[in-house]
């Protein structure tokens, strides 16, 4: 063996001694808790105590109870709307700010406010204009003779108010993964296709977006993965109420856990949004691996 051989082996080993540690510890950190989670869905204990063993008795109790597929559909439409309605606001600002636009630099930190700024700020902002029959978005519906609707009092609106703030705070993320990926098309892609006679709408489509297919299965992975376990947004505008219209999951398994001090059944819930979480990235990485193929 040559000197040099011998002294990459050397290296390789000091560097795989001095990484083991950082190894062990990462492990250590991120297993622990989930083994100690997969050990207290499995028995009937509390906050304080494991409590008797149980197997797959919280599980099959959850999946009986009529309130977690009521949360489960909730979770399904708001990741649903939140995912698909911030995509389509974000690639509309992207397209736009991908273009010139005058001061389209100030514009765009502008459209990233939402998304920079607390979500303690921003759910305090959204009770204060829509909570009360004085707010002033009430006030304006009763000035255009539609009546003083209660925003977060009524079951249906307040879903749907939920739903589109979680579209204003969540568009800036979708804009910038996707103007990132604009930014990397070839311009002469556009002046290729535009001698060949295709219009506007079939660029977009042929064209724009093919090419950020990658970037966009990226978004949606990421941003259903921020839904179903988004507690504060919910939980701070509504605090999953009223009468459970917009209680997710995730606020599930909390009230479960921390309020009904039901430890198995709340962390058996959390396992079957990690097991759902799982299926759709698996499906939508397939997508991104088609997408690259093609």
């Amino acid at each position: 063996m040559t000197i040099g051989g011998t002294l990459q082996r050397q290296r390789g080993l000091t560097l795989g001694v001095l990484i083991v540690p950082s190894v062990f510890f990462l492990l250590l950190l991120n297993a622990y808790p989930v083994v100690y989670a997969a050990i207290q869905s499995l028995h009937q204990g509390s906050l304080i105590a494991t409590g008797p063993f149980v197997g797959l008795a919280n599980f099959t109790d959850v999946l009986t109870q009529a309130s977690f597929w009521h949360a489960a559909g909730f979770t399904l439409v708001f990741t649903l709307v939140g995912v698909f309605g911030s995509w389509l606001v974000g690639l509309g600002f992207a397209l736009v700010l991908n273009r010139y636009v005058p001061a389209g630099g100030v514009f765009k930190v502008l459209l990233l406010l939402p998304w920079v700024v607390p979500i303690v700020v921003s759910s305090t902002s959204w009770n204060w204009l829509v909570a009360t029959p004085s707010s002033p978005l009430p006030q304006l519906w009763h000035l255009l003779g539609w009546g003083t609707p209660l925003f977060l009092a009524d079951p249906t609106l307040a879903a749907v108010m939920v739903c589109v703030f979680k579209v204003w705070v969540s568009f800036p993320f979708m804009m910038m993964m996707t103007s990132s990926a604009l930014a990397s098309v070839d311009g002469t892609v556009y002046e290729a296709a535009a001698m060949d006679g295709a219009g506007r709408v079939q660029q977009f489509r042929h064209i724009t977006m093919p090419l950020i297919a990658r970037s966009t299965y990226i978004s949606w992975i990421l941003m259903t993965i921020f839904c179903v376990n988004d507690f504060p947004t919910i939980y701070l505008l509504t605090g999953g109420g009223p009468v459970d219209a917009t209680t997710s999951l995730v606020v599930l398994a909390y009230r479960t856990v921390f309020q009904n001090f039901q430890t198995g059944p709340g962390v058996a819930i959390a396992f079957l949004m990690t097991a759902a979480l799982v299926i759709v990235s698996v499906v939508l990485f397939r997508q991104i691996r088609k997408s690259a193929v093609e």
